[in-house]
């Protein structure tokens, strides 16, 4: 009786051990993320590339649906709300870019499908993921392209207008890649850091495209005598020069400058994209990650624990 009773009391302690790391023995396939960060864009109105101009962050903010699609792939669909902006006024001199007194501002939405290619073996259980996990990554993601500058105190929408007679869509391809780091806090979370710069295929994510108004100024001048639109003329042409007293376009001047007034950057066959800096947080998502992580049962307590 009493080595029956051994047996039992054997098997029980051997099963409940068991089931204690049961979690630990397969991997988790599925994580979601959030992270936070700054926005510089590069266009028309920054050139980091070539001019000494300094950085015009924003921020950003995203969620990711992460899944282990091979032993060191990953697929992730990401959503995410970026703000950018930029400005003639702390523009490198050498540029030549101030005195457009041009400035815009856009605030996006952004949905992307990205495959990232880790360092270490990814496809393991959750306890066997390594400490520090560099990768790399690329996708595809469609953004909303959303320009727009002030006017006499208020916030005016630039892609309606066509201040360069050529229409751009509402809705932009891009085309994420960077480099992203992940430091395993427990078994259940992941620190992440990420840089993420997309290409586009716009150059109007500014507004701002031609090196000069030569091709269109005739329209806008005509827009603006006639009253049909008279803001084409005042948003597209801010040079005080082309003023007059009243900060209002001069048009004996404008007419007189043969379209010679400088809006762009000259620069051929580049488009405009932007960069982000994110630290954020993942978590891996298991059947018991409630009761394992956050508390853990006991028979008289519950205490909050990390690992």
């Amino acid at each position: 009786m009493k080595k029956l009773l051994f047996v039992v009391f054997f098997l029980c302690t051997w099963t409940a051990h068991s089931q204690s790391f049961y979690r630990y023995r397969f991997e988790e396939p599925w994580s979601i993320s959030a992270s936070i960060g700054p926005t510089q864009y590069f266009g028309e109105l920054y050139s980091f590339w070539k001019y000494n101009e300094g950085i015009q962050p924003d921020w950003n903010a995203n969620f990711a649906i992460r899944r282990t699609i091979g032993t060191n792939l990953r697929a992730r669909l990401e959503g995410t709300y970026y703000k950018m902006s930029g400005s003639d006024k702390p523009s490198d001199p050498r540029a030549y870019r101030f005195p457009r007194n041009l400035t815009f501002r856009a605030k996006n939405w952004e949905i992307s499908s990205i495959i990232e290619y880790h360092w270490y073996p990814v496809k393991v259980p959750n306890i066997h993921r390594p400490l520090w996990n560099p990768y790399i990554f690329a996708g595809l993601a469609l953004s909303t392209n959303n320009p727009e500058t002030q006017l006499d105190g208020e916030w005016v929408d630039l892609r309606p207008l066509q201040l360069e007679n050529n229409p751009y869509e509402r809705y932009i391809l891009a085309f994420p890649m960077g480099l992203g780091l992940k430091y395993k806090l427990n078994v259940y979370m992941d620190l992440t850091f990420e840089g993420n710069y997309r290409f586009t295929l716009t150059d109007y994510m500014d507004d701002i495209s031609a090196y000069n108004v030569s091709e269109f100024y005739l329209d806008l001048v005509e827009d603006y005598v006639d009253g049909s639109n008279p803001d084409r003329l005042r948003l597209a042409i801010r040079n005080p020069r082309y003023l007059d007293a009243n900060g209002m376009p001069d048009i004996d001047k404008i007419l007189q400058s043969n379209g010679r007034i400088r809006r762009g950057s000259g620069l051929r066959h580049r488009f405009d994209g932007y960069m982000t800096i994110n630290v954020g947080l993942e978590i891996h998502l298991s059947e018991d990650i409630f009761q394992n992580w956050i508390f853990r049962d006991r028979i008289y307590e519950k205490r909050f624990r990390f690992w």
